[in-house]
């Protein structure tokens, strides 16, 4: 008898399904009796079947009651698409048939008849609040958003969308010591803030010589105007840089002219537009909920901003490596910079020093996803960890393959300003760090966190006579030799955009994260030009001259006169500099006697091995035993 009354049930079911779709609706797959398992080849977010006319479409929201899927090709209907629960209660899913391969369709998740959230795994977003102020030079023929038919941010999908046709197969990515990344902010780069306006300027880079972009965070945040580091949607790239097909045909050109392309991508934490916060928020207490399945309901850290994710638990694990292996394998990109990669840990910690101190949970984490990605591209791929964390530690990580941040704004930017008390930045050097070998140790003088180098030197720059650092000319000399000191220091290095042409705008110019002027101007003043050429001079110095990877070094930089000694095989490398505001004797053993090749300069003899010279402030050399490539 039960066998009869379940047939039954199952014949109406299919019955009023077949009468849907006699009206012109879009029927779902029958809800069948008992709890249904995930269907095979069903992913996180939507599987496109039959050429692009049926979609599977997921949701992993643990211990929701209902979940149903409204959107255009339902009418926004909460009944007619309702989502069927995995037996582990874990997974939601349905199939929606009769789609236009070719439509973009606007969908959401209806949860629990309260709550509407998009697509975690969405590669394109609507936003109501935003989009309006997408011109359409930077995104042609952006979709509308569904206004009166939904709130809220929605999710697009598309059966058989245009896909990006690659040209430059096969790139070589630059090898770890020899990478000069220029960090780039799309939206301060150029005023047309996209891909299109950045790729006009390429020539520029490559003119430079820098062989790796890294692109500030580019997927999904909040806002248009951001720096990116409140990130919402991992898989969509924000549209007020431009279109997918922009971003990869960016990538594709820098490829095209010899430049790796590098992600800052931001999991340590998210923002409240992300669905993943959304669903599991206690509204009251502003944060996540004790049952969220990614982030803690307190952040384990003091650094922390918006939700802090938990990168112990399996499902934030599985997240990561599903966003970078999209990343990898969509946008074909070289590498990945991670924002705060310190803060993935569940270690409390409440100040920096009990942050920084030794992890093994937290090494254990990177070991798993350094791995995950090598699975994926072994190939010189570029895993970039902003940590500061104890030197023990990112020893560790170093010998991994991992690169990590080092900076030294602090210190250089003390000796270019002239207060020579706190100018050592010999913390440059890899031995330091216990590091075996310079190619994990990324150096640089400024990145997107520290104040403009050039703004202290024109407002706090040391003084004595005639000579005075705040001085526009003096004060870009003196990055002019900072510059070959950076360059000179064995591993990769990173330059922060517009540093090489001395800009000199405040980080809190129009709020720390706002909009800073963009000045191309500057490369009509002759003595910024001259930065950027001698720029570019010291990274070709730096890509042709195998000496300037030499692990066998010398330096002192301590003092006013500064000087570091590279020597591989017969040839020997010395940069010296007096960083005093007063002229001061260079008393340096050179180690051999003879002719030294100066570079953009007379060949100097030397009667015997030591270098004996009295140096006028802001006055450096290059010299070497045997003549360089330029």
């Amino acid at each position: 008898m039960k066998r009869i009354c379940l047939m039954v049930l199952i014949l109406s079911v299919l019955a009023t399904a077949c009468k849907k779709n006699e009206a012109g609706n879009t029927p779902v797959v029958p809800v069948t009796p008992g709890n249904p398992g995930l269907p095979a080849g069903a992913k996180d977010g939507v599987v496109y079947l039959n050429g692009g006319t049926s979609a599977l479409v997921t949701l992993y929201a643990p211990g929701k009651k209902t979940v149903s899927l409204i959107g255009e090709f339902n009418n926004w209907s909460a009944s007619a698409a309702p989502m069927k629960n995995t037996p582990d209660g874990n997974i939601w899913w349905v199939q929606i048939d009769n789609l236009n391969p070719s439509t973009e369709y606007a969908y959401q998740f209806l949860v629990d008849d309260n709550l509407k959230v998009a697509d975690p795994y969405s590669e394109k977003i609507l936003d109501p609040d935003n989009d309006s102020y997408i011109d359409a030079q930077t995104y042609p023929s952006l979709k509308a958003y569904p206004a009166g038919k939904t709130t809220g941010i929605v999710s697009v999908m598309q059966g058989n969308p245009p896909l990006y046709t690659w040209k430059n197969a096969g790139f070589n990515r630059p090898a770890k010591n020899n990478l000069v990344i220029y960090e780039l902010l799309v939206r301060d780069f150029t005023a047309e803030h996209n891909y299109a306006s950045t790729l006009q300027k390429l020539d520029y880079l490559v003119s430079l010589g820098v062989n790796a972009i890294e692109l500030m965070p580019v997927n999904e945040f909040e806002g248009n105007l951001s720096w990116g580091y409140n990130p919402s949607f991992y898989f969509a790239p924000d549209k007020y840089y431009g279109t997918k097909a922009a971003l990869q045909n960016f990538i594709d050109e820098c490829h095209g002219r010899g430049i790796a392309v590098i992600l800052d991508i931001v999991l340590n934490h998210s923002f409240g537009q992300s669905p993943m916060v959304q669903l599991y928020f206690d509204k009251a207490a502003g944060k996540p909920s004790a049952n969220s399945p990614w982030f803690n309901a307190d952040a384990t850290h003091p650094y922390n901003v918006g939700y802090d994710f938990n990168h112990e638990r399996a499902e934030t694990k599985t997240f990561v490596k599903n966003v970078v292996k999209f990343w990898m394998q969509q946008y074909r990109i070289d590498g990945f910079r991670f924002d705060l990669s310190k803060g993935f840990t569940q270690k409390k910690s409440t100040d920096d020093a009990s942050f920084s101190a030794y992890d093994a949970s937290r090494i254990a984490i990177w070991k798993e996803y350094n791995n995950y990605i090598k699975s994926i591209d072994n190939n010189n791929f570029y895993v970039i960890l902003e940590h500061f964390a104890d030197a023990s530690e990112e020893k560790v990580l170093a010998d991994e393959g991992m690169l990590l941040w080092n900076n030294l704004n602090y210190n250089m930017n003390e000796a270019t300003m002239g207060w020579l008390g706190n100018s050592d930045f010999s913390w440059a050097f890899f031995a330091k760090h216990g590091f075996s070998q310079p190619e994990n140790l990324l150096n640089f003088i400024e990145s997107h966190d520290e104040e403009r180098t050039m703004f202290k030197n024109i407002s706090y720059g040391n003084a004595s006579g005639n000579y005075n650092v705040k001085d526009l000319s003096t004060a870009l000399k003196r990055e002019e030799m900072a510059a070959a000191f950076l360059f000179a220091v064995p591993g990769p290095k990173m330059i922060w955009q517009f540093e090489e042409l001395g800009y000199e705008v405040s980080i809190d110019v129009n709020g720390r994260t706002g909009n800073k002027p963009i000045r191309w101007e500057y490369l009509q003043q002759a003595d910024r030009k001259a930065l950027y050429s001698a720029y570019a001079k010291f990274i070709s110095l730096k890509k042709r001259n195998s000496v300037f990877n030499s692990s066998n070094t010398q330096y002192n930089l301590a003092g006013a006169v500064k000087y570091i000694k590279l020597t591989e095989g017969s040839n020997t490398v010395v940069v010296v500099g007096n960083f005093d505001v007063v002229s001061q004797t260079a008393n340096i053993d050179f180690g051999s006697s003879g002719n030294w090749y100066e570079v953009g300069g007379q060949v100097l003899n030397l009667n015997s091995s030591t270098y004996f010279k009295v140096l006028a402030p802001g006055e450096y050399h290059i010299y070497s035993k045997t003549a360089l490539s330029n």
